[in-house]
């Protein structure tokens, strides 16, 4: 997985990058297809800080997580968060449209048995 973190008038100093790869380190756990992670860092959105995640996985996958706050190791924890969550659903719908489970497909043979019966 690549990754980058830029600063936009900000200097990205040693612990903002440890921290921001901390985090950026657990994605894959959510979403394994992730090939690339970006970092952007804005210190001029009206005074405060800006962090933006954007992520690119296979397939066209893409997600974006914005955050705009007073201190930036915060915002960075919580683009991250935002950023899991969007993985996390993605993961569990590739899950879910995969595979029924067996008292799924149980469930759908009695409808398809009962429509049958009606329409006769």
């Amino acid at each position: 997985m690549l990754f980058t973190i830029t600063g936009k008038h900000v200097e990205v100093t040693d612990a903002i990058r440890a921290h921001a790869m901390d985090k950026v380190e657990k994605f894959p756990r959510f979403y394994d297809g992730l090939s690339q992670v970006e970092v952007i860092i804005d210190g001029s959105e009206g005074g405060k800080p800006s962090v933006e995640i954007i992520a690119r996985g296979e397939h066209s996958a893409f997600f974006v997580a914005k955050e705009i706050g007073e201190d930036l190791y915060a915002c960075i924890d919580q683009a991250a968060h935002k950023m899991e969550r969007q993985l996390r659903r993605k993961k569990e719908k590739q899950r879910n449209n995969k595979h029924l489970s067996t008292d799924e497909e149980s469930e759908l043979d009695l409808r398809n048995e009962d429509r049958k019966e009606d329409v006769a």
